[in-house]
């Protein structure tokens, strides 16, 4: 009997959120033909600002799938460049799955706007931007792409951040793909570099850690909560709570 009940507990925790996100979702374009990826100014102007840059992306994925995940990517600008440089993983024409300069650095993915991750400028930035592009050409899945449970983009970005921790990244709950990891890598950092996560291909796994606090992962779907900046991590929701500053200081994030 409390077998049973733990069980509906945990389908009520997991399928309740997921719920009212189908619900409550309306694709942002009804065909891949009409749907936008125009700019959205999230971007600074790269010909009035000097400074280095990293900004992380994560915007729904087209139609029915933005109710379950997103869709994440990167881009980076040295200091004095003229132009951003796009780093994504996409699925069609591949593989090699890892593109660059896809669309817009900013652009909005296919009529959905993206939301800003992580922002940081400045100091140390330069170097930064060395550590992203050698985690670029060490991603380890670029031959393979799975929408489910992964490897996918939120992967790839995933692997970034484990890679280069200074920048802070902190996933959503419903970036999808973000905790695969094979069985020869089950145990490390999670996808921010901090802490520790165990994940058996992103279906089963926990995480530990103090950007996404602890997180709990089935069948690819995360619920957890956020201690640090109070919020709660849903499936298909993403991350429901308190955020931090907006505007980017020096070499720190835009926000949580």
């Amino acid at each position: 009997m409390q077998l049973a009940r733990a069980m509906l507990l945990i389908l009520a925790l997991f399928g309740v959120p997921l719920a009212i996100s189908i619900a409550t979702h309306t694709p942002a374009a009804a065909s891949w033909q009409t749907a936008s990826r125009d700019p959205t100014g999230l971007a600074p102007n790269p010909a009035l600002v000097r400074e280095p840059v990293i900004q992380v992306y994560a915007a729904p994925t087209f139609g029915w799938r933005g109710a379950f995940a997103v869709h994440s990517w990167i881009i980076v600008k040295r200091e004095g460049a003229s132009a951003y440089v796009r780093y994504d993983v996409v699925r069609w024409g591949g593989p090699p799955h890892v593109r660059r300069d896809f669309a817009a650095p900013d652009g909005q993915w296919f009529s959905a706007r993206p939301e800003l991750l992580v922002d940081r400028r400045g100091d140390g930035v330069e170097a930064l931007i060395d550590q992203v592009e050698a985690a670029v050409e060490s991603y380890p899945h670029n031959g393979s792409y799975r929408t489910w449970p992964g490897p996918n983009s939120n992967t790839f970005i995933a692997h970034i951040g484990r890679n280069v921790p200074e920048l802070q990244l902190d996933l959503p709950a419903n970036a999808i793909g973000k905790d695969y990891r094979t069985i020869g890598e089950a145990i490390g950092r999670a996808p921010s570099g901090t802490g520790i996560q165990a994940s058996l291909y992103g279906v089963l796994g926990v995480i530990a850690a103090p950007e996404e606090g602890l997180e709990i992962n089935l069948l690819g779907l995360s619920l957890g909560v956020d201690f640090a900046r109070p919020a709660l991590r849903l499936p298909g929701l993403g991350r429901i709570g308190i955020r931090g500053a907006a505007a980017p200081v020096g070499g720190e994030r835009a926000h949580k």
